[in-house]
């Protein structure tokens, strides 16, 4: 009760201080660092939960990025207005921007998504923005350049869902087609405003798009990372990784949801990459230690290095994309 009581007071003074929320943008060097947590599945009076927050506190100590963002399945128990407050603490401490897209668990408790965004929103150096009533809102994030004159990189965050609605169709749910369209035109957007060439841009959800088992099955490119289950993606494609494709800005994509997976290949020009699993044993994981991905852009480049953290120190899977895809080129450590 001691930990509840001093983070939710944390929070509450920090609420007074950071009403505006920060802006992302690229340091002087011409660097943006991000690190992904996903799968928290943080479990309400389960001691092995606090391994995330663990992981959590270690990684950001380590990498101090400018960006955190978690990739969803954030809890995995009732409790919830309670769990975020606590989960969360820890990057707001730190005075992180920080951003969350939702896991196919995390609507299953008691509290729903909508309230969860409000709730998590509302915490300081969360830099989502408002729902303005939509149930469950994708959002892009911009990233301004080193000079602050102009958005240098774009961070499409989305909504995966969980079950699909359409009877005798099973797995998990795909991207609808107002998802993808809200997509084009944003990217048209940010396109036209940058003189009509497309900003280099990163998109984040939970769930996999089938693109990632199509390019794991057809070898053409290293699948650099570890592979232990199959890919969990919908059943049915409804063609995000075409508008992608067809927009011509999004370099890479990440998610998590696939537990024993953190692998990173490229498909037709595009990273496709998991994070890594952040969670503690409340859930089934056989990659451990736990860790995370931390992903590093460079500025006007449709390039970046992303590695994978573990709790404890070690860094492994070091890529660049998209030299390390290609051939003659130097692989992942």
């Amino acid at each position: 009760m001691k930990h509840i009581t001093i983070c939710i007071l944390f929070l509450c003074m920090a609420f007074v201080g950071h009403a505006q929320k920060p802006t992302l943008h690229f340091s002087s060097d011409g660097e943006f660092k991000i690190v992904q947590f996903t799968d928290l599945h943080y479990k309400w009076g389960k001691k092995a939960s606090n391994k995330a927050i663990e992981c959590m506190e270690e990684v950001l100590d380590a990498e101090k990025p400018d960006f955190v963002m978690i990739t969803g399945d954030l809890v995995y128990s009732a409790s919830v207005a309670k769990i975020l407050p606590i989960l969360f603490a820890c990057i707001s401490e730190r005075q992180i921007p920080f951003a969350v897209v939702f896991g196919n668990h995390d609507e299953q408790f008691d509290c729903t998504l909508s309230e969860i965004y409000d709730i998590i929103s509302a915490m300081p150096y969360n830099i989502q923005p408002d729902r303005n009533g939509v149930f469950s809102p994708d959002y892009a994030l911009p990233v301004m350049s080193s000079d602050g004159y102009r958005t240098a990189a774009v961070f499409y965050c989305m909504d995966s869902h969980a079950r699909p609605k359409l009877e005798g169709i099973g797995g998990y749910d795909w991207f609808r087609f107002d998802q993808i369209n809200w997509y084009r035109e944003q990217s048209k957007s940010f396109t036209k405003n940058n003189g009509g060439t497309p900003l280099p841009s990163l998109a984040f959800f939970h769930i996999p798009l089938p693109e990632y088992a199509l390019a794991e099955a057809d070898g053409k490119s290293p699948l650099l990372g570890s592979k232990g289950e199959e890919v969990s993606c919908p059943r049915l494609n409804s063609g995000m990784f075409t508008a992608i494709k067809e927009q011509g800005d999004v370099i890479a994509a990440f998610c998590g949801h696939d537990h024993d997976n953190d692998f990173a290949v490229m498909y037709k020009d595009i990273l496709l990459a998991y994070g890594r699993f952040s969670g503690g044993n409340t859930i089934y994981n056989h990659l451990r230690p736990n860790g995370a991905r931390v992903i590093v852009l460079k500025e006007n480049q449709k390039t970046f290095d992303t590695w994978v953290r573990l709790r404890g120190g070690e860094i492994i899977n070091q890529i660049t994309f998209p030299d390390s895809f290609q051939k003659g080129k130097k692989k992942a450590k």
